[in-house]
Formats: structure tokens, sequence, C-alpha cells
């Protein structure tokens, strides 16, 4: 074990062109096999992990469930069930929302371990340190959705052409979730676009020359994550999601200066 984190640590690979490796797999489909048994393991932690969380949810589902619904004028005294299995398939799916939200680090943590011996040390440490960042963004766009989006979506849906709703704790733990799930992920864009720089695949001049494009993608992807069609909401989710595109800029200008360093530090080494 202790031998497994200082190689992670200090073992550094060889670069080979992607045909060479390829070519090697076919003339010993073997090593495919640690490949894959090394991924049914990290499956399978991961599995485990996110069924204890999930369980340990379960128990604690009323207080999730009251805190889900605080939005609502009236609480959970506003939600009305009308099918039989409504109340547990309600449950069932505030458990496994929460179960991922908790396990959500440690699921990064596993994808990375599997992937991590084929990049270079320093990118093993980077994304590291990538995750703890992810997770924070992930958690601030759930926060972003439940104290800002949907205060003031609710009201609008609930309501809407002077109709009174009364919310079903299906469709409304559906909806509440969805939001916060997506928006989550939407909040991950900046992480992602750091990664695909370290990676070279594209870079903060590009992301600057093409701000029109992306102000359009950043609509469409506002018009289908927002709840309701009125232009306050798109709003809501918009400006984040600009804010966080013009962060990505620099983090792909910095992403692409490490590089060049990296890149010229190697070749110094070379000579």
């Amino acid at each position: 074990m202790l031998k497994n984190i200082k190689n992670f640590f200090t073992e550094e690979i060889e670069d080979t062109p992607l045909p060479e490796t390829l070519s090697k797999t076919m003339e010993n489909p073997q090593d495919l096999f640690v490949h894959l048994d090394a991924l049914r393991k990290h499956l399978l932690r991961s599995a485990i992990v996110f069924a204890l969380a999930t369980g340990l949810a379960f128990f604690f589902n009323r207080q999730i469930l009251e805190f889900l619904s605080r939005p609502l004028e009236f609480g959970m005294d506003s939600l009305t069930a009308i099918d039989v299995t409504e109340p547990i398939s309600t449950v069932m799916r505030v458990s496994i929302m929460t179960g991922f939200a908790i396990t959500f680090p440690y699921l990064a943590l596993e994808a990375w371990l599997f992937i991590a011996p084929g990049v270079h040390k320093k990118s093993r440490i980077n994304g590291l340190i990538a995750i703890p960042i992810a997770t924070l963004f992930f958690l601030g766009g759930m926060a972003f959705a439940y104290f800002v989006m949907l205060p003031a979506a609710l009201p609008f849906l609930l309501n809407f052409m002077g109709i009174n709703t009364i919310p079903r704790p299906s469709s409304y733990i559906k909806f509440v979730t969805g939001i916060m799930f997506w928006i989550g992920i939407a909040f991950e864009f900046p992480i992602v676009i750091f990664i695909l720089a370290s990676l070279g695949i594209v870079s903060g001049k590009m992301l600057s020359q093409q701000w029109r494009l992306a102000i359009v993608i950043i609509a469409v992807a506002a018009a289908l994550i927002t709840p309701t069609v009125d232009p306050v909401n798109m709003a809501l989710v918009m400006g984040p999601l600009i804010l966080l595109y013009l962060f990505s800029i620099f983090l792909a200008k910095f992403a692409d200066r490490r590089r060049r360093r990296l890149s010229v530090t190697q070749d110094t080494q070379n000579t």
C-alpha cells in the first residue's frame, strides 16, 4: 500500500505514441486484462461507498426532504401525494441524489486513480489538487440553484396565469434535485476547460476569440436548464455561466503558460 502511494507521487512514465501503445496492446492482450482488473476494483469500491452513503441518507430522509421543501411557502405541508407509491419513490430519489452528492469527491478520486498511472507525475498531483476544487464548484452550483434560482422560479411556476398549483412530492423533488444537479455540473465548466487547456486541446486565445459563440451556447444551455420561460430566471442562470466562462479563459491562459514553461524545461533537459 505504502509502495503504491510512493509510486503515485514519484514514478514517471515514458512518452509513447498512441499507435505504438495500441500495437503493444494487440501483441500482449494480457496487459489489457490488468487494466480491466484495476477498473473492476475501482468500480467495486465506488459502488460500495455509494451504497453506504445512500443508505445513510435514507435514515435522514425526513430532514433532507424538509430542507428541500423550504423554498415552498409551507414547506413539506405544501406537498400532496396522489399515487400510493409516490412517497417511497420520492424518498429513494432523495437518498440516491444525496448519496451521489456526498460521495462525489470519492468517486472523482477513484476515477482519477484509474487514469493517473497513464499520465505524468506532475499531472497526477495536479489531478489530486483539482478534486477538492471541483467538489467546491459542484457544491457551489447546487447552493446557487437552491438559494437563488428556486426562490425566484417557484412563485412564478406555482402561480402561473393565476392558477394555483399544489405540488406533488415526486414532481417537486424531481424538479428540485434535477435543477441542483445540472447547475452543479455546469459549475464544473472551468475545471474541464483547465484540463483541456493543460492537454493543449483548447487555448485561452481561442476561447477569447470565440466569446460570441460562447454567449449563444450559454443562452441555449440556460434555456434548457431554466425551469421557466421568463427572461428573469434565464438571466439568473446566464449571469453565473458567463462569469464562469470568463474565469475559464483566465484558467486556460494560465494553463497555456504553464504548458509552455514545462515544454521549454523538458527541451532543455533533453539537450
